[in-house]
């Protein structure tokens, strides 16, 4: 436990001086959220990815590789080529919109199109699905810290205080720098954790697919939203406006690509290994998956369990950072729009890193599927950046049906645990875009009468 504490001390002070030395810049709203859209394309790669590749990896995908079988390898791919189509298709277009448009949250870029109404709403249904996603990275966190002796309320404390402190000190230009260091570590450990596994256990165990757990419905349904997620989560998306110019978005798109491959293979991989111990009487049975990495950490020599648990933080802090300055962005922004002072963002990072704590203390689902409803509720985006991209038809109406109705029937089947929550979310999005489109149409057929007849 000691070793532990040391290190863990020595990475919040050395990350800590990097966000304290860009602190001591006088920074406005564009420099503390975005960077100043100043960032080199290897940067925004690795802070891309570790923002995405969280705790949820190595906690959670590696417990569901476990559980369940080559089907959470074959789910964390399909997000890997969806999101990677998404980024060509849409990454130079949104990076062009904010750029030319000086967009700094997300949600701005739907207020011309659907009306600044919609713009405050996307941004407080975006406040209540990332609250449970943030809080992912911090159960994650004090789960590994459980392994040191370190108690779960106390975990989730100094988990929080590291996210605070840095989110509210350094802003993104800080966090992307600590995230650029901590994306090299984290495929460093994952490769040597990849070996250590090798020699351990014999083998590996990856069911098949489909099987009792993985049918087509449930692989669909977890998958759905998940798909989506780099178009429909608003801190990746505002992740392309921090590059630097356009040149460098094909270049980081593909480093992005080739890390989240060989991470999710060496993440599923350990899942599975793990899995054949099992079977193989080396390893006992774990009943709680997100576990899993834990157990493995207490049978691996302090050399790479020390290093693991650290890369575990790295991956759970960076991802938490992006959400809370995200959210933090919209809510001044989007909801008090104030565009110039810096105050309320501030303390936006405080209030939310608080709720976040508050919730992780619930500890309500497992890791993965925890991820997976945050992304049912952001499924609201889609038809939205669709529209803004594809189509001519739809505004106010458009906008505000799909993002409070689509909300209410994301949180009611979260809440109903309905099978199918993500297939009826994504056809309920839609239908409500078009009923609005419909709406829309109606009042300007009106708005021209009216007009004629004047």
């Amino acid at each position: 436990m000691t070793q532990f504490i040391v290190l863990l001390a020595l990475y919040v002070i050395i990350g800590s001086v990097i966000v304290l030395i860009v602190a001591k810049r006088k920074q406005t709203q564009e420099e503390f959220f975005i960077g100043g859209r100043t960032a080199h394309w290897i940067v925004t790669a690795l802070t891309y990815a570790a923002t995405t590749y969280s705790a949820f990896m190595m906690v959670g995908l590696v417990g569901m590789a476990y559980g369940t079988g080559i089907g959470a390898m074959i789910f964390e791919l399909v997000y890997l080529a969806a999101t990677v189509l998404i980024l060509v298709v849409y990454g130079k277009r949104i990076w062009l919109l904010g750029k030319t448009e000086g967009y700094v949250s997300p949600m701005e870029m739907f207020a011309d199109r659907y009306g600044k109404v919609t713009e405050a709403l996307g941004a407080l249904v975006a406040f209540v699905a990332l609250i449970p996603y943030a809080s992912v990275q911090v159960i994650g966190l004090a789960l590994v810290f459980g392994n040191y002796g370190i108690g779960f309320v106390a975990g989730v404390t100094i988990a929080s205080l590291i996210i605070f402190v840095w989110a509210f000190l350094g802003g993104l230009r800080g966090v992307a720098l600590t995230d650029a260091l901590q994306g090299f570590f984290m495929m460093a450990v994952a490769i040597a954790v990849l070996a250590w596994t090798g020699q351990e256990f014999q083998g590996l165990e990856m069911s098949t697919f489909p099987n009792q757990v993985w049918t087509p419905l449930f692989f669909i349904n977890i998958t759905l939203p998940w798909a989506f997620f780099a178009l429909t989560n608003p801190q990746v998306v505002q992740r392309l406006f921090i590059i630097k110019d356009p040149a460098g978005i094909k270049k980081m798109i593909i480093l992005f690509a080739s890390f989240g491959l060989v991470y999710t293979v060496i993440v599923s991989v350990v899942g599975f290994a793990a899995k054949a111990g099992t079977l193989d009487g080396v390893l006992p049975m774990i009943e709680d998956r997100d576990t899993v990495i834990v157990q493995l950490m207490g049978r691996m020599g302090a050399v790479l369990a020390l290093p693991l648990g650290l890369s575990i933080i790295f991956a759970s802090v960076s991802t938490s950072n992006s959400i809370i300055l995200t959210l933090a962005s919209m809510m001044t922004r989007d909801v008090f729009r104030m565009r110039k002072n810096m105050i309320i963002g501030r303390v936006f990072t405080f209030v939310m890193t608080l709720l976040v704590f508050l919730f992780s203390l619930l500890r309500p689902d497992y890791l993965v599927e925890l991820s997976v409803s945050s992304s049912r509720i952001l499924l609201v985006f889609l038809p939205l950046y669709i529209g803004l991209f594809h189509w001519k038809l739809g505004g106010v109406c458009a906008g505000v049906f799909t993002v409070v109705g689509g909300a209410i029937i994301a949180v009611l089947v979260n809440v109903l645990g309905a099978s199918l929550g993500s297939i009826y979310t994504f056809i309920g999005v839609f239908v409500l875009f078009f009923l609005g489109a419909l709406c829309d149409r109606a009042r300007d057929r009106g708005r021209d009468r009216t007009l004629k007849m004047e």
